[in-house]
């Protein structure tokens, strides 16, 4: 492998080690990031099942968003999410950002989030 999907995998490998000890008490906010789009789900280790998820294709931003790989379709995903976990009843989640770095679109993921009602 290149050295840096090796560093990759050792953010990723060290971020879910640390989010294990706190993941069973609360659902976990999981983010995948691709070239062209975000997708982000809220998880239940527990249970092995995903409650909430929302991405850049969601037919509910379709419409709305201009390009699918900026900050802003990044934040429309992180307010989508937040709009469908409060509804089902979860206010408070664990950030998994995987092994992205936090800034860009997942920093603007995880304020939009943070700006609809979740709390992490």
């Amino acid at each position: 492998m290149s050295q840096a999907k090796d560093l990759f995998e050792r953010r990723k490998r060290r971020t879910r080690f640390k989010i294990a000890r706190v993941s069973t008490e609360r659902p976990r906010l999981s983010v995948f990031r691709s070239n062209q789009h975000i997708y982000v789900q809220i998880i239940d280790d527990e249970a092995r099942r995903t409650v909430v998820a929302a991405s850049t294709i969601d037919k509910d931003l379709k419409g709305k968003l201009k390009a699918t790989s900026n900050v802003a379709a990044a934040e429309e995903v992180g307010k989508l999410v937040a709009k469908r976990a409060v509804k089902a009843g979860i206010k408070e989640v664990v950030f998994d950002r995987g092994g992205y770095l936090y800034h860009g679109r997942v920093k603007a993921l995880a304020n939009a989030a943070r700006e609809g009602g979740l709390s992490f």
